[in-house]
Formats: structure tokens, sequence, C-alpha cells
């Protein structure tokens, strides 16, 4: 089952020998499965490292220290080396990469800035969902998110998200669950009726949510790096229109 290298075009923002950051656009898958063998990530990055990527999380996910969801845009750090891989996997399993989100979300988070601290599981209800599971389960995962209002839309808010925890859907499902929806969400959101000919309008058919910032100590340097990335130009259009 080898993977095909790609002459796909990527957004590199930082490399060395060790690693790489990736600007990722929406709609790229990170890594093949079933029944999706080409166009990710991990096929445009064999063809950039030539190859040269850890081997750590198997054939089918050589350097995936992480990920984030096909429709979501934005920053994510690739390990060329096993020593990489090691490094990096180890801060984020104790939480200590530091990983900021921009976010369109439904109405207005009030209060305006808070912690929201919910455990995360697959649903009942249909297994492909995540979903809020009750604190005292035995189930799921601890996820913890800080958000902050940063810009007041009509219906709709610009919101930034701090992760303490990097659950899959995390900020998708916290949002929804304080009634806050990410806007375009296919699976957890509903978009207000005032914006939904909007949406249509502008064609933007993903969750409104972009990587925007990530940081962490460089694996062998031990110097700590921080890297941004700018909104993407469907989210920058879906805030200038609901701006005005």
């Amino acid at each position: 089952l080898d993977l095909e290298p790609q002459d796909i075009p990527l957004t590199i923002v930082f490399e060395d020998d060790q690693l790489v950051v990736v600007d990722k656009p929406a709609g790229m898958v990170v890594h093949p499965a079933a029944g999706n063998r080409d166009g990710t990530l991990v096929n445009a990055l064999l063809h950039h490292c030539r190859g040269r990527l850890s081997g750590i999380n198997g054939v089918e996910r050589p350097g995936i220290v992480h990920r984030i969801d096909k429709d979501t845009s934005g920053l994510l750090v690739v390990a060329k080396t096993d020593a990489a891989h090691e490094g990096l996997a180890r801060q984020f399993a104790d939480h200590s990469i530091h990983r900021r989100y921009l976010a369109v979300c439904a109405g207005h988070p009030n209060p305006a800035e808070g912690t929201i601290d919910a455990r995360l599981g697959r649903s009942d209800r249909d297994r492909k969902k995540m979903a809020v599971l009750a604190k005292d389960s035995s189930r799921g995962k601890h996820a913890v998110t800080h958000y902050r209002l940063v810009q007041r839309l009509a219906h709709a808010a610009l919101i930034e998200c701090r992760l303490e925890t990097g659950r899959t859907h995390q900020v998708r499902v916290h949002c929804a669950s304080i009634g806050h929806p990410l806007l375009g969400d296919p699976v957890y959101g509903r978009t207000p009726k005032p914006l939904r000919e909007l949406l249509a309008r502008l064609d933007f058919t993903r969750q409104a949510l972009h990587a925007a910032e990530l940081g962490f100590v460089h694996p062998t340097t031990g110097e700590t790096v921080e890297f941004r990335a700018e909104l993407p130009p469907d989210m920058r259009e879906l805030i200038d229109e609901t701006a005005r």
C-alpha cells in the first residue's frame, strides 16, 4: 500500500531538517484513509520532502503528529525525523503546545470571554459525530477551550479559541454546546435564518474555522518558536460581508 508522492502546491510557513510547518487549505485531507488514497497533505509532503518524513505513525501517516479537520484551514506541524516526532508528540500530550484558532460563530457569546470545560466523546446517536458527555462519564476525554470575542458581526461573531487540549472536533462541538455553532459547519452548525442566503451566495460550505497560531519548543534546538497564518480569503470575505 505505497502512498504516492504528488506534486501538489503547499504553503510552507517554516522548514528545517527536522520539521515543516504548513498552512493547510480548507478542503485538503491530512492523511490517506479508506477511499481517500491521494490528494492529501501526506501525498504532497512525500513529494516535497522527497519521502523524508518520520515513520513513527506508520506508513499511512508519515510525519503526522497532529491533525486538523479536512475543512479547517491553517497551521500544522509535520515531523521529518523520529526525534522531532517524539519531541513534538510529548508537547501535544502534555498540552504545552500553543494553539489559537479564529472562528466565526452564530450569535454573540455572552459572556464575551470564557472557558468551556466539557468532556468529549463519540455521540451515542451517531458514531461519526462527537458530543459533550457528562462530567463523570467514564467515556471520552477531558477537553478545555478558552474563547474570546474579537469582533461582533451581524447575527454572528469572530472569536478566538485557545486550545488547552486538542480533541477531535473540539472547537466545533464546544462552541455548539454553548449555543454558538460555527457558521457553515455541516455537522454541528445551524445557520441563523438571516445568514442563510448570505452563506449560499458566498458558497460558504465549510466550518468557519482557521488554525491561526501554533507555538512549541523546537524539538532539537530547544528554542520556543511561534507561527501565524493569515485568515484565508473565504473567511475574510465572510467576515467582511457580516461586518456591514
